[in-house]
């Protein structure tokens, strides 16, 4: 059983409707009212007969699940089904109690800077195999305004289609009330349904930094308790996304705050009021927030490749006491660990490499290499196992 789920319009239903084209299976579109209530009133039918069958966003009738189970209880054949949604999986208790180890979970995400240039990215697959290989002699031909043009435009399909701000404006609050106003309440009661956007923009305003929840719910006026269980809820719903504390042991990271990241750079920085002339008229207060933005773009890049990567590679984020810290931590299976840490200068400080140096000498022959990805043009080795590189190549 294969699920694809990610945020609302990133291609989910478009891939679905090519799979059943070139299979010539009908597609049951749970966003249809009529489609909706005959899965409710019969979902065993719903699922029986042959495979595979196609299911498009199954969040709005979780009962479906349950039906499922009982259908590959009869047999277990690969592909049997293929669903899409746009809520976390692994947030739905009825996924969670009715399929685990039984569905492929993939994300499908807003589009990747490689995929809008035709490009194959292999930056974390390089970085893992040979991290010298991200070293090139020729500078990077990415100029600054680029870079600014690529960040706040995020990868959203239908957004990118529109070019005036106005359009864009329109898109994304259509795009907030359908999944702030109308998915996360069809999965949870919410008392205070008019927090909800406004939680979203205090959390936009915490991206690429440690979350505090307890500042956010004080922003707008509701307790810690109910701000918590709205953050989830958007998290479920791919408006963020959290990046856990990384340490050499599961211990060591119990108690360490996750940092969080809006799921799409360009939707934070529309959250934010954030454009290319707040950045280039150099206030200090925009600059600040371009830099959490950019840590956001690199974090959302990165998470795009895992998705995809042969290998099984976990994202978190390093973090000491004496505030020594790695933005991007990536560990695979069997333990090997390389750093990211994301700048949005030009230029790269000896101070800048602090934490990857503190994860250099706490791993040793564990640490297969760390990257400074900044807005410069030039790639170098910097000292042993560390790397400075142009932000463009993590697709280039």
């Amino acid at each position: 059983m294969i699920i694809l789920t990610g945020p609302r319009t990133v291609g989910k239903s478009t891939l679905l409707t090519a799979l059943a084209e070139d299979l010539e299976r009908p597609i049951l579109d749970l966003d249809r009212p009529d489609a909706r209530r005959a899965a409710i009133e019969d979902p065993s039918f719903m699922v029986s007969g042959p495979g595979p069958v196609l299911i498009d966003e199954f969040q709005h009738v979780p009962e479906l699940l349950d039906a499922i189970k009982a259908e590959l209880n009869k047999g277990m054949s690969p592909g049997r089904f293929v669903l899409t949604g746009s809520t976390r999986y692994t947030l739905l208790p009825q996924a969670a109690q009715s399929l685990t180890g039984r569905a492929h979970v993939i994300n499908v995400l807003p589009l990747s800077q490689g995929e809008l240039d035709g490009r194959a990215e292999r930056f974390v697959h390089q970085l893992f195999t040979n991290p010298a290989s991200l070293i090139s002699r020729t500078a990077s031909s990415t100029s600054r305004a680029d870079y600014i043009e690529r960040i706040l435009a995020g990868g959203y399909p239908a957004m990118l289609q529109r070019q005036s701000l106005r359009a864009r404006t329109s898109w994304y609050n259509d795009y907030i009330n359908l999944v702030v106003m109308r998915d996360v309440l069809e999965i949870s009661q919410v008392r205070q349904r008019d927090a909800l956007p406004r939680l979203l923009r205090q959390l936009a305003a915490q991206t690429g930094q440690v979350l505090n929840i307890v500042k956010a719910g004080q922003s707008i006026g509701i307790e810690s308790s109910s701000a918590s269980r709205y953050a989830t809820l958007l998290e479920a719903v791919f408006m963020t996304h959290r990046l856990p504390a990384w340490g050499k042991t599961l211990n060591s990271r119990v108690g360490s705050l996750p940092k969080i990241h809006m799921v799409d750079s360009g939707l934070a920085a529309w959250l934010l009021g954030l454009s290319a002339a707040k950045v280039n008229s150099r206030d200090p207060g925009a600059l600040t927030e371009f830099g959490h933005v950019v840590e956001t773009f690199a974090a959302g890049e990165i998470l795009k490749q895992i998705s995809w990567s042969d290998e099984l590679i976990t994202a978190s984020h390093f973090r000491t006491r004496d505030g020594d810290e790695v933005d991007i931590v990536l560990e695979t299976w069997d333990g090997r660990v390389a750093g990211i840490e994301i700048k949005a200068g030009s230029k790269v400080r000896d101070t800048d490499l602090r934490g990857l140096r503190t994860l250099r000498e706490l791993l040793g022959e564990r640490f297969i290499g760390g990257v400074v990805l900044n807005l410069g043009d030039l790639s170098y080795q910097f000292e042993e196992k560390l790397i400075i590189a142009p932000l463009d190549r993590l697709w280039r």
